[in-house]
């Protein structure tokens, strides 16, 4: 496994060593490409961001030591409460460790085509359709092969240094109890979250959870 690290500012990110004992993934609702991403969050004064980027290309960029910690859950307190969860927002994004795959997220169909939020179209072949619907969405791009290898490498690596459970979730594309009240393992933002939709349960992602 290749990891890129990249030069990012000590001051974007909290230099404290916490357990770890949770792995969210993410998506970028972003373009092509990892930079603009990277970027914002050089700037972002809540500190917002992510340890780990891949690309579309399945190449994995690190920003910072996963040990250290970032806001990247973003949890409010009504949805902690919700389920009687004492474990704060905070505290969520200590234990954990974010994980970006780049894609464009949610797509909307007109004239017969899918299309992202900025008006790119989606190639067919790069579409998941979802004929029930997810999170307001009926369509995705796909996570490329690339992304979901490099991403298998990556968790295995992750699972294997801090003893993180590796079991499939069968309800982690839900909005979930077991999340929200910290149990260890990996989780989607959509976990914590009935508001995001990152990330969106393509098979082929599943499939490569299932078999770590």
């Amino acid at each position: 496994m290749k990891i890129v690290n990249i030069d990012f500012p000590d001051s974007q990110y909290f230099n404290e060593s916490m357990p770890k004992k949770i792995i969210v993934l993410h998506h970028t609702a972003s373009g092509d490409g990892t930079d603009g991403d990277i970027n914002w969050w050089r700037t972002t004064l809540e500190r917002v961001g992510t340890p780990y980027i891949i690309g579309r290309d399945g190449k994995i960029i690190q920003l910072f030591k996963e040990n250290f910690w970032i806001h990247h859950l973003g949890i409010k307190q009504k949805y902690l409460n919700q389920f009687g969860s004492t474990v704060t927002n905070e505290r969520l994004n200590q234990l954990s460790i974010g994980i970006e795959i780049d894609s464009w997220g949610g797509l909307v169909k007109k004239d017969g085509n899918w299309f992202s939020y900025t008006g790119t179209e989606i190639k067919c072949c790069d579409v998941q359709e979802y004929p029930m619907g997810y999170r307001g969405y009926y369509a995705f791009e796909k996570y490329t092969n690339k992304q979901i290898e490099s991403l298998k490498e990556l968790l295995q690596s992750l699972i294997a240094k801090y003893n993180i459970p590796k079991e499939y979730k069968f309800n982690m594309f839900d909005f979930n109890e077991k999340a929200l009240k910290g149990y260890h393992g990996i989780w989607t933002h959509t976990s914590f979250r009935p508001d995001k939709s990152d990330c969106h349960p393509q098979p082929e992602l599943i499939e490569m959870l299932k078999q770590l």
